[in-house]
């Protein structure tokens, strides 16, 4: 599944939530996002940031369900679990044995496999306390990070009822 196709399926108040994590922390990254979305749609920045939060917010969802937003979804996504939700990052590298920098950022490449009892402790790491709907947004973009995603983790994500986006 694309980054796009992720806004399609994911919960609204995930993305809500998203989105006033990043006003709320990081002003700059807010405004570029909406004006990365903005420039995409042939609009002026300044005629979205009149609307309220909310109304931007929903614009900017509904905006990121196009096609043509694919790569700012994708890299809206990876900020988000890099910054907003590093400790989905840090229990997933942990339970997977992957080295990473304390923050969940990975020191070296990526493995190319995913031991299979390591990926169920992990995914089960992560529903523990946490939206099953967040998890499965978390998995789909880790996913996301090698061309044609990790076999054990796209059958996961398809094969676990409790891994659905919505």
């Amino acid at each position: 599944m694309q980054a796009y196709q992720l806004f399609q399926h994911v919960k609204p108040s995930i993305v809500s939530d998203m989105f006033m994590w990043m006003r709320d922390t990081d002003r700059e990254l807010y405004k570029t996002a909406l004006g990365s979305l903005a420039s995409n749609r042939k609009l002026r920045l300044t005629y979205l940031q009149k609307k309220p939060a909310t109304e931007q917010i929903e614009w900017m969802h509904k905006t990121l369900k196009l096609k043509t937003s694919g790569m700012i979804a994708e890299h809206l996504l990876q900020v988000y679990f890099m910054k907003g939700q590093e400790s989905l990052l840090v229990t997933f590298c942990d339970a997977l044995e992957i080295p990473h920098d304390g923050k969940g950022q990975v020191e070296n490449e990526l493995p190319d496999t995913l031991d299979p009892d390591k990926l169920k402790a992990a995914v089960d790491a992560l529903l523990e306390g946490n939206d099953p709907a967040l998890v499965a947004l978390y998995l789909h973009t880790f996913n996301l990070q090698t061309p044609d995603g990790w076999t054990g983790l796209t059958k996961t994500l398809a094969d676990d009822e409790r891994l659905t986006l919505s």
